[in-house]
């Protein structure tokens, strides 16, 4: 067992304890105002929206914490910068966030980045034109693939679909995929103007700017579920299989595919009360929060603290801990 999961384990045995000495109300009453830089994603994600709410509802509260979102590439580079002190909080996918912990490509070495909490799931979307010649993930050998922005998530978990259907990670011949480092927005311009034939997007449901594609244009949403056990026996249960359901995108049945948690991290050295106050507003605004960025997803704290090998920061600790007191 993990340190990671011994320390959630404790938590939820607490059952009606409290943590001794740990106040469970406002601690930013008095002092300075802390200024806490969060790393989102490019303007006009979903990284970016739930930052920007956050920020609102921080200020609205009158706590003595001031929320600054930082736009970023996403996923990698955001660990990249909690690493590296620019920023104290960011938003990364859980895939990203558990290569930053244990070391793993793209990171040199192990990031001391702790979890702040689980905050929703990213869908995995494979989409292409559904009069087109690509139907199944190995379709799109020899042929050019939006794949995600340098340094997002996206980025990540596209690369390791391809290399699990053998498109990906092999020297360059017809039997690769195309990948091309694409933000969303570029994404979705390439598809329509038929320069890449596939696009890999990671995020809520419904997507605003896949939602409007699929309205002036007919599209196929690949399955991707039969890739999740290969991709949970190498990277582990960060991969689950979920479903985009019939209705958004104008799908008429349900597509199988791949779910990845987001996570909300922070640099350890980032005050306890400072973390306290930023969860409670976290979980009084949650369903401002994720109005902009999922329909349909709750936040609750057993769900929150399920961050794999992340370990909760020790002042997310004591918030669970009063929550279950």
């Amino acid at each position: 067992m993990t340190s990671a999961e011994v320390t959630r384990r404790r938590v939820m045995g607490l059952g009606l304890g409290v943590l001794a000495g740990v106040p469970t109300g406002c601690s930013g009453d008095s002092g300075p105002v802390r200024r806490l830089r969060l790393a989102t994603g490019p303007e006009g994600g979903p990284y970016n929206a739930f930052g920007q709410a956050l920020a609102q509802a921080v200020a609205a509260t009158g706590r003595r914490i001031e929320i600054v979102p930082v736009s970023t590439a996403a996923s990698v580079d955001n660990l990249r910068k909690l690493d590296d002190g620019s920023v104290e909080l960011a938003l990364a996918m859980a895939d990203a966030a558990e290569d930053a912990v244990l070391g793993r490509e793209p990171f040199p070495r192990p990031t001391a980045a702790t979890a702040l909490a689980r905050v929703y799931v990213n869908y995995t979307h494979l989409l292409v034109p559904a009069d087109g010649p690509v139907r199944s993930v190995g379709d799109l050998a020899g042929r050019p693939v939006a794949a995600g922005a340098a340094g997002s998530g996206v980025q990540v978990v596209a690369e390791r679909v391809l290399r699990a259907a053998g498109l990906s990670g092999a020297p360059a011949s017809e039997a690769a995929a195309d990948e091309r480092q694409l933000g969303l927005a570029p994404s979705v311009s390439a598809l329509r103007e038929g320069s890449v034939d596939a696009l890999f997007w990671s995020g809520g449901v419904p997507t605003p700017a896949l939602a409007d594609l699929a309205r002036e244009l007919p599209l196929r949403f690949l399955p991707l579920d039969a890739h999740v056990g290969a991709l949970r026996e190498r990277y582990g249960p960060v991969y689950t299989a979920v479903t985009l359901p019939a209705g958004v995108y104008g799908l008429t049945e349900p597509v199988g595919t791949i779910g990845v948690g987001n996570y909300l991290l922070a640099r350890a050295d980032v005050p306890q009360g400072a973390v306290r106050d930023l969860l409670q507003v976290v979980f009084e605004r949650w369903r401002d929060l994720l109005r902009e960025v999922t329909a349909g997803a709750r936040l609750e704290p057993r769900f929150a603290i399920s961050t794999g090998e992340v370990p909760l920061h020790p002042g997310a600790v004591a918030h669970y801990r009063s929550v279950y007191g």
